[in-house]
């Protein structure tokens, strides 16, 4: 169990939150997260790339000269992957990357790579102040919550991200916004800063705490 500070807009503690998760075990957090975001980056690919072998080239039917006598090494074709414009040998077909994880381990994953960033989780009350799409508020904000300029900042809020919030954001290249039920391995460990309102920690426990 872990208390959090809970602070309000203006970056003063306001309360105190609990963060309670069951993590893996030292001996095997490590090889679960990394299976976890392996297994992300991996389901990302698209496998759409493709290559053309010798079969597949338009042309080359006909033997370029004949075998002996020219003075010239012997060719059976002009589309041999040895020619410019030929086939390519093991070239990239298109391919399915999808790795398999049980839910209870991407589940665990995700927990235990959360808890291992809370000395870098800053919990706030909401963003429900920014009432017009301003990014100079939201980067005033992130320096009062104590971030720093140019970290890379994961912000998680409850149901849905609120316009303002998304419109004054979008823009800045060092911050994701994400909601409570998107969170994943990768985001987590990429961020420098994880900022999460006090209603996404209930949500996040509920969610990933639950079989």
């Amino acid at each position: 169990m872990v208390n959090c500070v809970v602070k309000n807009w203006q970056g003063e503690q306001v309360g105190e939150t609990t963060l309670e998760m069951k993590v893996a075990k030292a001996e095997n957090a490590e090889h679960i997260v990394h299976r976890a975001l392996v297994r992300q980056l991996h389901n990302q690919r698209q496998g759409t790339v493709s290559s053309k072998t010798r079969a597949e080239v338009r042309g080359g039917g006909r033997k370029p000269w004949r075998q002996k006598g020219t003075g010239r090494a012997r060719a059976g074709s002009i589309r041999s992957p040895l020619w410019r414009g030929g086939g390519v040998i093991f070239g990239p077909k298109p391919r399915d990357f999808d790795m398999k994880m049980n839910r209870k381990e991407r589940k665990l994953a995700i927990r235990t790579a959360f808890m291992d960033r809370v000395e870098d989780l800053i919990v706030v009350e909401n963003f429900d102040q920014i009432e017009s799409p301003k990014t100079k508020e939201v980067v005033s904000a992130l320096t009062r919550f104590g971030v720093e300029k140019d970290a890379k900042v994961l912000i998680v809020v409850n149901d849905s991200i609120p316009e303002n919030l998304y419109l004054s954001a979008r823009n800045l290249p060092t911050v994701k916004m994400i909601k409570h039920d998107c969170l994943n391995v990768y985001d987590i460990l990429y961020a420098d800063k994880i900022v999460a309102t006090s209603e996404a920690i209930t949500k996040i426990q509920e969610v990933y705490c639950g079989e």
